[in-house]
């Protein structure tokens, strides 16, 4: 599988968002109307305002914010892949989109291609959604538009998976499970990082849950293509 493919050629990436105001009164006035007609769908019976705002407006670009990034790559050492992990985290989202464009933009990281699970879905729009609301140019080698869908630089383990099934979603936890990889994760979930952000105020803590799930994807890149899995020793974080 993936035999066009060198584990080289991917950059890994993951990102964390939360919702951008702590509570659904901080939301600007003229706004809070449309965020509740915009997830009406999600809400549950027994959701106040402040709950239905505070468990679902990260996962909304236009109602939340990120606030780390997390990117990987492997580098071959003596028949023995190594990856390499960085990650991008501050309260102030411009400054964590300002870091992540001047990596992407640079000459080795703008001809690789973007790697993550649901990444086409969910990482790579929210992204660019984002830079466009804090007035930031999208660079080109994150803006798909008019693109083939082979010209498009993205591997999304989602649908590698999926095998064409648009119909089919299995999340990384239960993937790298299957697949004998440590499962990433374990004790936080997706709708606890508002929480852990916000009351918490524990980023440091986002920041290890991110890099879990970089790290998953590039062992299912090489789970997928038969290559021996990485050991904790082959990966170096970056400062």
């Amino acid at each position: 599988m993936l035999d066009y493919l060198q584990p080289e050629e991917l950059l890994f990436l993951d990102i964390e968002t939360v919702p951008e105001h702590p509570t659904f009164q901080n939301l600007p006035a003229e706004l809070q109307p449309l965020f509740l007609k915009k997830t009406e769908r999600l809400r549950n019976n027994n959701e106040s305002d402040d709950e239905h705002y505070f468990n679902h407006a990260g996962i909304y670009a236009e109602f939340g914010k990120v606030v780390c990034i997390s990117m990987a790559y492997l580098k071959k050492n003596n028949d023995t892949y190594q990856l390499l992990l960085k990650s991008l985290a501050a309260d102030d989202e411009r400054v964590v989109l300002e870091n992540f464009l001047h990596i992407i933009t640079q000459e080795k990281f703008s001809k690789m291609k973007f790697c993550g699970h649901n990444i086409r879905e969910f990482d790579i729009p929210f992204l660019c959604r984002r830079l466009l609301i804090q007035n930031m140019s999208v660079p080109e080698n994150l803006d798909f538009s008019g693109k083939k869908p082979w010209e498009v630089p993205l591997i999304d383990t989602l649908q590698l998976w999926s095998f064409g099934d648009k119909k089919h979603y299995t999340s990384l936890k239960l993937l790298a499970l299957l697949l004998g990889i440590d499962s990433p994760k374990e004790e936080m979930d997706g709708k606890d990082v508002g929480r852990v952000y916000w009351i918490e105020k524990n980023l440091p803590r986002i920041v290890e849950y991110c890099e879990k799930d970089v790290i998953t994807v590039a062992q299912l890149v090489l789970r997928f293509k038969r290559i021996p899995l990485l050991l904790p020793e082959h990966i170096r974080r970056s400062p």
